[in-house]
């Protein structure tokens, strides 16, 4: 079977079966604020001289150009920082485990991964009227390794993803099982 999703780190044998994003509403709303910032940019380009005369005197459109253009590199900058946020936080599910990598800031990055049979328990939460109507929300993982809990946020799907989750531990547990009785009682396989 071909598969989709290459990445270092993957075993023999190990396929990617899913490979998870924040939901678009996630990244709309912090968009919604960016949104709001150019709007008052452009406004108080187009409005201000009007109401201050005085900011179209060489020295004051000279400082009021300055303050503009600083804060238009600041609105960029947090354009840029929501954008790498959402696009570089996934969530990697393998026939034999799962990969967090969570982007914190520009310039550093935590990566962990859980075995499929290391997870205990698989919950979801959906809090509110859009998140339900959109099908979004958060699913759960706690797990008996190192790091206790994994959470992906605000992902699509999250009943679909923790059925998927709980199929797979569900395979491995018994192929483990399989693999186990094999060895013990290798006449009856």
């Amino acid at each position: 079977m071909f598969n989709l999703f290459q990445f270092k780190g993957l075993s023999d044998g190990e396929e990617t079966i899913a490979v998870i994003h924040r939901h678009w509403f996630n990244i709309l709303q912090k968009f919604f604020s960016v949104f709001f910032m150019v709007l008052f940019l452009v406004g108080s380009y187009i409005i201000l001289p009007i109401l201050f005369p005085i900011l179209t005197k060489a020295l004051f459109n000279s400082l009021f150009v300055f303050l503009e253009s600083l804060f238009a590199m600041l609105v960029f900058m947090l354009f840029f920082i929501i954008w790498i946020d959402y696009y570089f936080d996934v969530w990697i599910i393998t026939n034999k485990k799962i990969i967090n990598i969570e982007q914190k800031g520009l310039f550093s990055r935590d990566i962990s991964e859980v075995e499929l049979d290391k997870i205990q328990d698989v919950s979801t939460e959906v809090h509110g009227v859009i998140p339900t109507f959109l099908n979004y929300g958060d699913v759960q993982i706690q797990t008996a390794a190192e790091q206790e809990k994994f959470l992906f946020r605000n992902i699509p799907d999250p009943y679909g993803t923790k059925d998927l989750i709980m199929r797979l531990n569900k395979q491995q547990e018994k192929s483990e099982t399989d693999a186990l009785k094999s060895i013990l009682h290798p006449d009856e396989v």
